[in-house]
Formats: structure tokens, sequence, C-alpha cells
């Protein structure tokens, strides 16, 4: 279990994570996903959904998610009593009944999520979290306007959450900061590792990063500079193996000997060019290359690079030995 904190999160009050069960509304994949998080965790969970078929398809999925991860060894919990701490129920109002913290997994629609919050806000307890897993829509978007405005933010998880661990945590200006920690809080106590996105965009951080390599293979691929499967394999085989151990900073800090401040004198025009060919006008300053910098050496020390390029090579290795192993 995560007990990491940011530095940057200094400006929080010390809050513990929610009590009592956990509230999912709506039993498609991603709730259906967040429920096993939560009952991995030991925790009491109510999953609702307004179709009976729905939830007995999340019944069925959440045995196989159970047995899957048995099988390849991330869990060695009993199935049958992961299964019994997860509760279909099909009234709200029940759901909601001495829940301190909801997460809201409907479809991504913003009438429907104006009307579903403007229930929630009614039916739940006053002090309960409201959360929404909305992948694009803001908080201030389909809940402003309520009265429990202040309890309401965004909490969006990688999917699957129970293999992706990151999941962003993204405040409104009007969301109470005792409801972040708390949220932060019962994050980390679920084993996953939420990222706090300081103020509202379109997309937050996860989709945002995503969208910017979507944007660039379609353009690739529009162009005739390479196939679709051409991309994937380069992403599979190149970029995102790389990912799966490192960070993009991380990737080209460790890349450039010197550290990322080598990196961005030596290949930041290049990059500038690239940008301009697709109208893009985000130049790296001098002040942002620095501001990066400092954050990068706070983490790792230049000292320290030869050994940390070395830990890279061999979590590589270990990613192609399974990938190796799994093909086989």
């Amino acid at each position: 279990m995560s007990t990491h904190t940011s530095p940057l999160d200094a400006d929080l009050p010390d809050m513990p994570a929610p009590t009592g069960p956990i509230a999912i509304i709506g039993a498609g994949s991603i709730g259906t996903a967040f429920a096993v998080v939560f009952a991995l965790a030991g925790r009491s969970v109510r999953l609702f959904d307004e179709t009976a078929a729905a939830l007995a398809t999340a019944t069925e999925h959440v045995k196989q998610i159970i047995a899957d991860l048995r099988s390849t060894g991330l869990t060695d919990i009993n199935p049958a009593e992961t299964s019994s701490r997860i509760r279909c129920v099909e009234s709200l109002a029940e759901t909601l009944e001495g829940a301190h913290y909801v997460q809201e997994c409907a479809p991504e629609n913003l009438p429907l999520k104006v009307e579903l919050f403007a229930r929630l806000d009614r039916l739940a307890g006053a002090e309960a979290v409201l959360a929404s897993s909305s992948s694009a829509l803001m908080t201030s978007q389909f809940a402003a306007s309520l009265p429990g405005a202040r309890r309401c933010l965004v909490v969006h998880p990688g999917n699957p959450p129970y293999l992706l661990r990151v999941v962003e945590v993204v405040p409104a200006s009007f969301t109470d900061p005792r409801v972040v920690a708390a949220s932060l809080a019962l994050m980390r106590e679920a084993g996953l590792q939420p990222i706090r996105v300081r103020r509202e965009l379109t997309g937050f951080v996860f989709n945002r990063l995503q969208g910017a390599v979507l944007r660039e293979a379609y353009c690739l691929v529009r162009d005739g500079v390479v196939s679709v499967e051409e991309i994937d394999q380069l992403m599979r085989d190149g970029l995102g193996l790389r990912w799966a151990v490192l960070g993009p900073f991380e990737t080209v800090d460790l890349n450039t000997r010197g550290g990322i401040m080598a990196h961005a004198e030596k290949l930041g025009p290049a990059y500038a060019r690239m940008g301009a060919e697709r109208g893009q006008n985000d130049p790296w300053t001098p002040d942002l290359v620095s501001e990066v910098d400092r954050q990068r050496r706070q983490i790792l020390p230049l000292s320290d690079w030869g050994k940390r390029v070395q830990w890279r090579d061999q979590m590589l290795m270990t990613l192609l030995r399974a990938k190796r192993n799994a093909q086989s």
C-alpha cells in the first residue's frame, strides 16, 4: 500500500480516508473495476445500477477479474471472500445509506451527470464525498450549482484501475480542501497512486498526454508516413516499453549524459520545429527547462545518473524476458 504524499500537498489538511461502505454508481466496466479495487483493499462495496442486467453482468465480471488476478499471482485473496464484499443494489437510496464516499461511474454524458449529481447531492449524507470517474467533463460543468458543490470532485482512474494503479484527483475551484485530502487518503488506502491535478482542464492530465500521442499518430497516418500497425509496433516495442519503466522526463534525462538540461539544449530546437509543423508554439523556455531540471535533480542527483541508467536497462531486460516468455 502506497503512503507517499507529494510535498506539493502541504497546503492540504491532514484528513483520514472516508469510512463506511463505498458506494459505486454505475455497473459498467469502470464501476465494476473500482468495486474490485476497493474490495481487494478490504472495503465493503455497494454497486448500483438501474438495470438488473448490468448488475448481473458485473457480478460475473468481478469473479473473472479476481480469478485472473489470482492466476497471474497479482493477488492471493480468496475469490469468494472478495466477491462477498461487493453487494449489488437496485435502490440508489439504499446504496448511499451510510456511505461516506461515492464513486459515480456513469457514461460520459453531461446532461446525465448533471441530473445524477443532483440526485446524489440530495440523497447522500451531508458529509459524503461525491466523486466522478469522468474522463474529460469537469466538476464545474455538472456540480457547480449544487448545494453540496464543496464535496464534489473528479477521481479519474486509468482503465482498468486494478491494473493501472494511477488515479487523477481533480477538484474544482469550489471543492473543499478537506474533501481533496480525504479522497487522496482513500485512494492510497486502496493501493492506488493518486495524482493531484491542481486545476481543472479538459481531459485532465492522463488523456491530454494520451491525446498528444494520438493526434500525432493520426497525422502520421494521414500524411502517409507510416501505417497504423507500424505506429503500434513502434510504441509497443519502443516508446511504450520504455514508458512502462520511466516517464517521459526521466526517459530523456537518462538518454543524455548531463541529464535533462543537456537534452533540452541539444534537442529542444528540433522538438520546437516538430511542433511548428503542427501549428504549435510551446517553446521550452530557459525558465521552464530550469524548473524541470530542478525537479529532476531533486529526484536523481547527477552523481547517481549512471546507476539509474543501469537500473533502467535491467528493468527493460526483465520486461523483454516476460514478453518473450508470454509469447512462447
